[in-house]
C-alpha cells in the first residue's frame, strides 16, 4: 500500500518554510513531489496561491516563483502558501491536460485518494492545502490561440455577500479587465470547491501565446496590487499600463449567448482587438474557407453593443468553434 498524500513540513509553524506536498504513489505513477513555500507572520490573511493547474500556461508559474523570490522581503502580516506548479506532469509536456491520465486537473476537484495521478494532486491539494487558505489565487492564463488581456476572473456566486467579496477582490488587482464569466455547468473545478466553502477565490488571466517580459511584468504587478489590498504588504497600488493606458473596467458574459462561433471551416482572420467596443453589425472577424476555391470570405458580425474581452488570434477553426467572446458593463 503506497503512503498516503502529506505535507514535508508543518505550515503552521511561523516565518518561512519550505518543503513538498507529496502526491501518493498509484497503479498509474509514481509520487509526485510539488514544492511548497510557507510565508507565516501571524495574525492576518490566510492566502493560497497556485499556477501550474494546466500545463500550456506557464506565467504563473512563473510569476509564482517571482513571489518566492520579493515576498519574504516585504510581508507585514498573514500567512502565504504558495505552489508554483500544481500539476509537474502536465507542465513538463506543456500539455493543458494531465498526459498520463488525459484528465484536466480544473475538472477533477475534489478528487479522489485512490484514483489516477490528476485525481490525486486534485484530492491532496483540496484536503491538505485548501483548508490552510480563506483566499485563494488560482494564476491562470488563457492559451496561445487567443488574445485576451490581462483579467482578473470570477464565476457567479450564489451567495450574494461571498459575490461581492470576491468582485471587490478581483478589481484590487487593477489588471485591464475584471471579468464574472458565466461559465457553462462544469463540474469539478477548483474555484466551485472553494467557493462552496465560503472562501474568495480569484482566477488571473492573460492571453497571447507567448510568455512576454511586457505580460508578465502586468500579471506580477496585479499580484501585488491585490496583496497590498489584503495588507499583507504595503505600498500603493496602481494600474499597470495596457496599451499604454492605465485603467480598469469590470464586466459580465454568458458564454451561451456571448460566444461566437465559426459559421463554416476555415482561416478566421480577426478585424477586432480586445477591449474594443462594438455597436451592433460592427466586424468582428473574417472568415476565410480553404476547401475550395474560389470561395467567398464570410463576415461575422457583433449581434449588439458589447466588449470584446477575447478574440482568436487567427487560426484554423471548425464549424460552430468559437472565435470571439463579448461582454458587458457589470450590472451590480
Amino acid at each position: 500500500m503506497s503512503e498516503a498524500s502529506h505535507l514535508t513540513f508543518d505550515l503552521d509553524k511561523i516565518g518561512i518554510s519550505k518543503g513538498h506536498l507529496i502526491v501518493s504513489k498509484g497503479i498509474d505513477s509514481e509520487a509526485l513531489s510539488l514544492p511548497v513555500i510557507s510565508l507565516n507572520k501571524g495574525e492576518g490573511p490566510r492566502l493560497l496561491i497556485t499556477g501550474g493547474c494546466h500545463g500550456d500556461e506557464l506565467e504563473g508559474p512563473i510569476v509564482a516563483q517571482r513571489l518566492v523570490e520579493w515576498l519574504p522581503e516585504v510581508q507585514t502580516c498573514g500567512r502565504v502558501i504558495i505552489v508554483p506548479v500544481l500539476n509537474p506532469p502536465a507542465v513538463q509536456a506543456s500539455s493543458r491536460n494531465t498526459p498520463i491520465d488525459g484528465l484536466n486537473l480544473n475538472r477533477v476537484f475534489p478528487g479522489r485518494a485512490d484514483g489516477s495521478v490528476t485525481e490525486r494532486i486534485a484530492d491532496a491539494v483540496s484536503r491538505l492545502l485548501l483548508p490552510m487558505a480563506d483566499t485563494i489565487f488560482d494564476l491562470h492564463s488563457f492559451g496561445a490561440l487567443w488574445e485576451f488581456a490581462p483579467a482578473a476572473t470570477t464565476h457567479p456566486i450564489a451567495d450574494p455577500d461571498l459575490m461581492a467579496k470576491t468582485i471587490r477582490m478581483a478589481e484590487a488587482f487593477k489588471l485591464p479587465m475584471t471579468l464574472v464569466w458565466e461559465h457553462p455547468e462544469t463540474p469539478g473545478m477548483f474555484d466551485v470547491l472553494a467557493q462552496n466553502q465560503g472562501k474568495v477565490f480569484v482566477c488571473p488571466e492573460l492571453g497571447g501565446g507567448t510568455v512576454g517580459a511586457e505580460a508578465l511584468a502586468i500579471y506580477e504587478a496585479g499580484v501585488r496590487n491585490a496583496l497590498i489590498a489584503l495588507g499583507i504588504v504595503k505600498g500603493k497600488a496602481d494600474y499597470p499600463t495596457f496599451r499604454q493606458q492605465k485603467s480598469g473596467h469590470t464586466f459580465e458574459t454568458r458564454r451561451s449567448s456571448d460566444e461566437l462561433k465559426s459559421p463554416a471551416r476555415g482561416i478566421f482572420e480577426p478585424r477586432c482587438s480586445v477591449l474594443d467596443k462594438v455597436n451592433q453589425g460592427d466586424l468582428i472577424g473574417i472568415l476565410h474557407p480553404m476547401e475550395s476555391l474560389p470561395a467567398d470570405a464570410v463576415q461575422i458580425r457583433a449581434p449588439g453593443t458589447s466588449i470584446v474581452y477575447a478574440v482568436r488570434s487567427g487560426a484554423y477553426v471548425d464549424v460552430n468553434e468559437g472565435v470571439a467572446l463579448l461582454a458587458r458593463p457589470l450590472d451590480r
